[in-house]
């Protein structure tokens, strides 16, 4: 793990100091959900005492970062985040989670909950000014998958909320792009239509998770550009984007490299805050939020615009620092509430 204690009682909700900071987090929540359900057919339901030692585990985790803003990934019910967040000392209608709603009038779900796969959400102690879904594919990123077709809507639609913090508006879009792990084909009933021991056909179904995830960054890139393009308001973008901050898919998304070679690209593009941070050197040797096949990876990120870089002339204010939290990465898997680290920054406005 790494974080420094001095953070403690700098969060917004104990800021004595007047400062206009705060704190923003991610996490994979692994298939957090209400207890005695079942969210996949071949998972074990929680039953209370799971339940209860998942909801303890994960505050407990959680708490640590004293975050003002976490974006999660991998909740099935409304019900189990608003349970979260009151026990981090959110109030339960600072969890946003729509497609996870256990709300009978709720349009998305008549309050059962996800369907299928878990949903992405936001717990923020900041007003809410606006929440949207992007669930279609952008047209221009719409590809064929290889033996399917055209992808067009997200398998985890990304969630959108604009958030006033200290009465600056800033744009917050937490994402959970689809995996790295093999796309087999399967008919209606779930059997297997394709043989997963053969070596060509593992590699055309990875090649299908591909495409897949680089369909969904082109998409949250576009709608990026049209959110940032000659407009002065910060946006953030974080969550489990199943791929390392240099992968093509995750540049896709930021774009980051572009301002090297056009310098009004950074109007647009975004900046990985670990990189940018003002204590930048001390934490790039434990920085890792997930063990995949063995080998730690950072896999759940985090991203500003250009109004958080300290030497922008449009700069807002600026990264004092990242830290991760991955101790529990070290544990037996049994013992772990969840399968990825968390991520926090450290963000001071301007006065």
């Amino acid at each position: 793990m790494y974080y420094n204690n001095e953070s403690d009682g700098e969060y917004m909700s104990n800021n004595t100091e007047g400062n206009k900071q705060f704190y923003i987090a991610t996490a994979n929540l692994l298939n957090f959900a209400n207890p005695n359900r079942t969210y996949y057919e071949n998972a074990p339901a929680y039953n209370d005492k799971a339940y209860e030692h998942k909801l303890r585990g994960l505050t407990d985790l959680l708490a640590k970062a004293h975050a003002d803003i976490i974006a999660v990934q991998e909740v099935w019910d409304s019900d189990a985040l608003e349970a979260l967040a009151i026990s981090l000392g959110f109030k339960p209608e600072q969890a946003v989670i729509p497609l996870a709603s256990n709300d009978s009038a709720s349009v998305y779900t008549k309050g059962m909950g996800a369907q299928n796969t878990p949903a992405v959400g936001i717990i923020s102690r900041f007003e809410q000014l606006e929440t949207s879904l992007l669930e279609d594919i952008a047209p221009k990123a719409i590809i064929d998958i290889p033996d399917i077709g055209p992808y067009q809507r997200f398998n985890r639609p990304p969630l959108v909320l604009r958030v006033d913090a200290y009465g600056q508006p800033i744009t917050i879009i937490t994402a959970h792009l689809k995996s790295k792990r093999a796309f087999f084909l399967r008919d209606e009933n779930g059997d297997l239509l394709e043989d997963m021991d053969d070596p060509n056909i593992r590699v055309r179904a990875k090649l299908r998770s591909l495409c897949m995830r680089a369909a969904e960054a082109a998409s949250i890139r576009m709608s990026i550009i049209e959110r940032l393009q000659h407009t002065r308001e910060p946006l953030i973008l974080l969550g489990d984007m199943n791929d390392v901050t240099g992968s093509v898919t995750t540049q896709l998304m930021t774009e980051t490299g572009e301002v090297n070679y056009d310098k009004s690209m950074r109007d647009v593009a975004l900046f990985d805050a670990a990189r940018i941070q003002a204590r930048y050197g001390w934490m790039k040797d434990v920085a890792y939020t997930h063990i995949y096949q063995g080998m730690p990876e950072v896999i759940d990120q985090l991203f500003v615009s250009e109004e958080f870089l300290p030497d922008s002339k449009f700069s807002l204010g600026y990264v004092e620092r990242v830290d991760y939290f991955n101790d529990h990465l070290k544990w037996d898997y049994a013992d772990r509430v969840t399968d990825h680290g968390i991520i926090r920054a450290k963000i001071k406005l301007n006065d």
